[in-house]
């Protein structure tokens, strides 16, 4: 079993399309362990796109995710980490396969519904940064 961090953006939210993500993940075999609803300071923002700061999409994309609400999972499963990213599909408009939640839902580059960490270490930071209260 592997756990990671999954985000519903601030348009998913707007759009009323969580259900249907959560849904599809379940459906694919995963549990959600813990969920929250929370608008994300822009602090928060910073530090959870740390990792792309210095690049010219740093401040929209945490100026996007501060927007408005999220929807913060913790997500268990065998391989859930690649598993769910198959599941969410590819930020890049061109390379979104049909039947991801990408292709399916995302409206533009920028504004893609979803996230989901990319190693166990993203999922690890990313589930200690938005989970603090489950910090040893």
């Amino acid at each position: 079993m592997e756990r990671t961090y999954v985000m519903i953006k601030p348009d998913g939210v707007k759009r009323k399309i969580v259900g249907e993500i959560i849904s599809r993940i379940e459906r694919a075999g995963y549990d959600i362990a813990r969920i929250k609803s929370i608008i994300p300071s822009i602090a928060l923002a910073k530090e959870h796109y740390k990792a792309l700061e210095g690049k010219d999409y740093f401040l929209p994309n945490c100026e996007f995710i501060a927007s408005g609400t999220v929807v913060a999972m913790i997500v268990y499963g065998h391989n859930a980490i690649d598993g769910i990213r198959k599941m969410i599909g590819s930020t890049q408009v061109e390379d979104r396969l049909p039947g991801t939640i990408r292709f399916d839902f995302s409206t533009e580059l920028s504004r893609n519904v979803i996230h989901g960490s990319d190693s166990k270490e993203s999922a690890e930071r990313e589930i200690e940064l938005w989970y603090p209260e489950l910090s040893s």
